[in-house]
């Protein structure tokens, strides 16, 4: 049988890529997603808030994603991270918990030192299809 090409997804309820790259392609039985920032889809710009806040908004924007693929948090086999600052690691985290409740995905976290328009969290994922 014959393997298909890689293929992007697009959600035009997440905010659009900042750079040369997809917010997601569906590779075999996974599904790859860019790492999101608090971006307000509507406007493109960063969200002003907490770090809750900021997590809320990549979460929503994940799940848009997500969703275009057809799938939904219960896919995810794989997260990172990508903290500004580890001191916001247990608030960060408590808000990610919310959205794994069965089978959590393996996960790493990572504090870097700038991100992207200045964002204090980034998220990507990688989730499961499984075969069709």
């Amino acid at each position: 049988m014959a393997s298909q090409a890689p293929r992007a997804i697009r959600s035009a309820d997440a905010p659009a890529p900042v750079g040369p790259y997809s917010q997601a392609v569906e590779a075999g039985d996974f599904v790859f997603l860019a790492g999101q920032i608090p971006l307000d889809p509507a406007t493109g710009q960063l969200i002003d808030g907490t770090i809750e806040e900021q997590t809320e908004r990549v979460m929503a924007n994940l799940r848009a994603v997500l969703a275009a693929a057809g799938l939904g948090f219960g896919s995810v086999v794989k997260t990172t991270i990508f903290l500004e600052s580890m001191e916001d690691f247990a608030r960060v985290n408590a808000i990610y918990g919310k959205y794994f409740s069965e089978c959590p995905p393996a996960r790493s976290t990572v504090e870097v030192s700038h991100l992207p328009k200045g964002a204090a969290v980034e998220i990507d994922l990688v989730a499961y299809r499984g075969p069709r």
